[in-house]
């Protein structure tokens, strides 16, 4: 059961993740295979708004977290704090999985 993962920037870190955007983008590419979605959060104006957002298809929340702290913003010190929540698909990619089939 996927798992979505949400983050919050430290205050004043803009920069930090700009030094390690790159190598955040390598991951998450090694990664796709585990990746429902994922993005950064933004204001209304379209600026960054500090944390993300990840879907990840895994098991568990061991996993999830392994995941998470792979990342390297994670690894970096970028993020305040993280919330880790079990999630069931009622619609990706508009199509719906809330009836068997």
């Amino acid at each position: 059961m996927p798992y979505i993962i949400e983050t919050f920037d430290k205050p004043d870190s803009q920069a930090l993740r700009q030094a390690t955007r790159e190598e955040h983008i390598d991951y998450l590419e090694s990664q796709v295979d585990r990746l429902l979605a994922c993005g950064a959060k933004l204001k209304d104006d379209g600026s960054d708004a500090g944390g993300g957002f990840y879907i990840v298809d895994v098991e568990t929340r061991a996993e999830a977290e392994a995941f998470i702290n792979a990342d390297p913003f994670t690894k970096a010190g970028l993020f305040e704090r993280m919330a880790i929540t079990r999630w069931r698909k009622g619609y990706l990619d508009r199509k719906s999985y809330l009836r068997p089939r």
